[in-house]
């Protein structure tokens, strides 16, 4: 894969397509005459092919919209398949070249000019040779915040419509427990600590992970670089002197990324590295741990897990120790929808599209799903209301602004080798870095 990318909810899904080159040459053969034969104009009719990555939350709200537009278009068969993550790469792939998906997940996004060739991601391959369809024009399109659809765009033009923001540097917190014990949310790193020693010495368990998916456990690896790099250009500038080789994974600072890693770990609950991501929100129900990094997309599950057992809340990890370094949570734009260009129903596709964008029938997919709203004045949930003073200025997730060197080793993926500490790995915070950094020279 050119991009590597943390998988499932938690993480941009940059790398998802894995179209082949000889993929794309049999998507491009049935392009023009596909497309070609699809009238936008008439009411739509037919099936309509839409397929996703799986999460509870979203494939709910998904269903809800699917449901009304049916309604509406009763002509119309939504055939609605929504994917394990695990196996999305290759559905998505062999539906684009069987030519029975009409819309998907896409995320097509500019390479700097500094990245080397061959690292741009498949979805960037595979806008360029045109497999998925222009939107720039579409109406629906003007429905969604400029900003955002600004930092979605992909040369200069919208190929995707963007479902909501979600953001995973922070942690929920069981506030009933911290009003108990007369905790207060931290802001510094010292704070944090004190605060899971506190936790530690009362015998309960102070950080929920869900190892042994592995990305959950990489959520902590997000949060320490936000609070150390807490501007996007502070994380570009990163970006940038990894790839020019002029910072070192094993400089002070980017070895303080895994240090913070390593010491989250040692909060994390018993062999967490065993404990599967779907568990964790009945683990914070049952008062397993006091808190667990996780993301806002999760907080329906979250919800429903808890009912009224407790109060939560949901703040930042504070991981450097300045107060205003650790004041906002690092979000991405959430799953992108696609248009397949060699849709076999290019009519009811821009149909569904312009549905699920009225802001009316986006209200229900919001609601529904829980995800904080990409389009303006469309009502949050009471919990994304609780987070706006962390939200009201928008801050980039470091794993939306890297992208890894093909050419590098497995260690310098994310390139922080959270995976390799114990005990996901063997490592300390040292070695693990140290192999990282080998990792990525290796691809020089």
């Amino acid at each position: 894969m050119a991009t590597t990318k943390l998988r499932p909810r938690s993480f941009a899904r940059r790398g998802l397509a894995a179209v082949s080159a000889v993929a794309l040459l049999g998507i491009l053969a049935g392009c023009s005459s596909a497309a070609g034969s699809s009238s936008t104009g008439g009411s739509p009719s037919g099936a309509l092919n839409i397929v996703v990555s799986s999460a509870d939350s979203s494939d709910a709200g998904f269903k809800a919209v699917n449901a009304a537009f049916e309604k509406k278009y009763p002509n119309v068969d939504v055939k609605f398949s929504a994917v394990p993550n695990n196996n999305y790469k290759a559905a998505k792939s062999s539906r684009l070249t069987a030519g029975n998906v009409d819309i998907l997940i896409a995320a097509p996004t500019e390479v700097p000019k500094f990245v080397a060739d061959g690292s741009a991601s498949d979805d960037d391959l595979s806008t360029d040779a045109g497999v998925f369809l222009d939107l720039t024009s579409q109406p629906f399109m003007k429905n969604f915040t400029p900003s955002l659809l600004k930092s979605i765009a992909y040369k200069g033009k919208q190929y995707t419509v963007p479902t909501g923001v979600s953001y995973y540097s922070g942690v929920f917190y069981n506030k009933t427990m911290f009003d108990k014990l007369g905790l207060s949310v931290p802001t510094t790193w010292s704070e944090f600590v004190t605060l899971a020693n506190t936790l530690k010495a009362q015998g309960i368990a102070p950080l929920g992970i869900g190892g042994k998916d592995s990305w959950p456990a990489g959520l902590t690896m997000i949060s320490a670089v936000q609070g150390l790099y807490p501007t996007q250009a502070d994380k570009e500038a990163l970006f940038k002197g990894l790839w020019t080789n002029k910072v070192k994974l094993t400089d002070s600072k980017p070895l303080e990324v895994l240090d913070r890693v390593q010491k989250m770990y040692d909060f994390g609950q018993q062999n967490f590295a065993g404990v599967s991501y779907a568990t964790i929100p009945s683990g914070f129900a049952s008062e397993q741990f006091a808190m667990t990094a996780d993301g806002t997309w999760d907080a329906p599950t979250i919800a429903s897990a808890v009912g009224s057992k407790f109060e939560y809340g949901y703040f930042p990890i504070p991981t450097s120790d300045t107060a205003a370094d650790n004041a906002t949570l690092a979000g991405k734009v959430d799953l992108r929808l696609a248009v397949a260009a060699n849709t076999k129903n290019k009519t009811a596709a821009l149909a569904w599209m312009s549905f699920f964008s009225d802001p009316k029938n986006y209200a229900t997919y919001v609601k529904v799903s829980g995800t904080a709203p990409a389009e303006p004045d469309i009502a949050s949930s009471a919990f994304l209301d609780s987070i706006k003073d962390y939200t009201s200025t928008f801050s980039p997730a470091w794993d939306t602004i890297w992208i890894a060197n093909s050419k590098a080793g497995a260690a310098a993926s994310f390139p922080f080798n959270y995976p390799g500490i114990a005990p996901l790995g063997s490592g300390t915070a040292q070695q693990a870095a140290k192999q990282s950094q080998s990792d990525w020279a290796a691809g020089f």
